[in-house]
């Protein structure tokens, strides 16, 4: 069936609606008696003019219905829990399952079908999709998505990625049961999070840096004030003591834009024990030596292939800000500050399933600088994805007198990650 026949029939249905309501029981039947006879119009008017027939008239009208009172080709999908992430390239829609493995959907579907679901989905939002606003990203499906969608001439074709937060609530007990941590490490890991410590997540797209900050999140203490700031809201940790912030785009006239800058700049002023950036990418990440000074901790995610290359692509992003300060200022505010980076990385599942593996790699100390740039020292390290995230032997002796005092005891981070108490 061409496009050109569905978008007749579509229309046909449309009008002969004449605006009834489509939700519901009764709507959803309204439209499928409309839709019913439409097609059948539509076979009847094909058999006088000799054109081609329909080759299953109960699939068009089914296709109708679900375009017209849910989600259309989308509505099998994320009725899914293995389903991660979609993608529309104009008329073609594949997805991403929970094993990593691109698939195609079978369900045809429309560029102008696939346009017409984006913009019911951001029905819900404060934002839209069109000539004036060619780029989009919205909280879709009740907060339990991320859509990113843009159309010509930004792009060649609509063009859009759905993707489904499906971890709503996860600890650094259930990423050692994974795998993606050990004992020992995520034992680590919870007694860092227990004071104003600064930790930044590393990885590539889709590694799993979101997860682990959840992770990470989920380990504080409920008496800590966490302040969380993000470009379009992905986390869901429940604060006993704290909040959420979005960023808001510009309106049309371009006015009323809060960037996540601003959003930091802000929370500094809310007393924070610790201050949350989903994704730091710019400006925002000058702020976070703000938060040094004001003696904040602060946990943030980065886009980098290791440890210490994160690092650098803060120093980066720090500089955007414009500010009057030096590469080598800001190098050693977060060489003084940065307590620890964690790395994440996508690795290929074994077995006959395939897909990937989301595993911590690295967790690497950052000690003060004597000279200009970094020094690092790897606390654990996984030398192949098949390999365990061994400890090196290592506790930096900053972090370790942190940890005691609030702890404490002497020697008590140690004993934690030696198994010997606290997990």
């Amino acid at each position: 069936m061409s496009t050109d026949a569905f978008e007749q029939i579509r229309r046909d249905v449309v009008a002969g609606l004449d605006g009834r309501e489509w939700s519901g029981d009764d709507g959803v039947a309204a439209v499928r008696g409309v839709a019913v006879q439409a097609v059948d119009a539509y076979q009847q008017h094909a058999r006088q003019a000799g054109a081609p027939l329909l080759h299953d008239p109960a699939a068009i009208v089914d296709r109708l219905v679900r375009a017209l009172t849910d989600l259309g080709a989308l509505s099998d999908l994320l009725g899914r829990d293995d389903v991660e992430e979609v993608f529309i390239e104009g008329a073609r829609v594949s997805y991403l399952d929970d094993t990593g493995r691109l698939r195609g959907l079978v369900t045809p579907t429309s560029e102008a079908e696939n346009r017409r679901l984006v913009e019911q989905l951001l029905v819900s939002t404060d934002r839209q999709l069109n000539a004036a606003s060619p780029l989009v990203q919205a909280r879709v499906l009740h907060g339990d998505a991320r859509l990113t969608a843009a159309i010509p001439p930004i792009a060649d074709a609509l063009s859009v990625t759905l993707r489904r937060y499906t971890v709503r609530s996860v600890s650094l007990r259930d990423l050692a049961r994974r795998g993606s941590l050990d004992d020992r490490s995520a034992a680590f890991l919870d007694a860092v999070m227990k004071f104003r410590s600064r930790v930044a997540v590393s990885g590539e797209p889709g590694a799993g840096k979101t997860t682990l900050l959840a992770a990470l999140l989920a380990a504080t203490p409920p008496e800590h004030c966490v302040r969380a700031c993000e470009e379009i809201r992905e986390l869901s940790v429940p604060f006993a003591h704290g909040a959420y912030y979005e960023t808001r785009p510009p309106a049309v006239d371009g006015g009323g834009e809060i960037s996540l800058r601003d959003l930091v700049k802000f929370v500094l002023a809310m007393r924070p024990d610790r201050i949350v950036v989903g994704e730091v990418r710019g400006a925002e990440a000058f702020e976070l030596t703000r938060a040094v000074n004001a003696g904040c901790g602060f946990v943030c995610t980065v886009h980098a292939n290791s440890a210490p290359e994160a690092l650098f692509a803060l120093v980066n992003a720090a500089l955007m800000a414009g500010e009057n300060v030096t590469e080598r200022v800001v190098q050693r505010v977060f060489s003084s500050a940065l307590d620890l980076v964690v790395h994440v990385e996508r690795v290929a599942a074994d077995g006959p399933r395939g897909g990937i593996r989301r595993l911590v790699t690295e967790i690497t100390a950052v000690l003060p600088a004597l000279t200009d740039g970094f020094t690092c020292e790897p606390v654990f390290i996984r030398d192949d994805p098949d390999g365990p995230l061994r400890w090196t032997g290592v506790l930096p002796e900053r972090l370790e007198a942190r940890a005691d005092r609030v702890l404490g005891r002497p020697g008590a981070l140690r004993a934690v990650v030696e198994g010997g108490s606290g997990w």
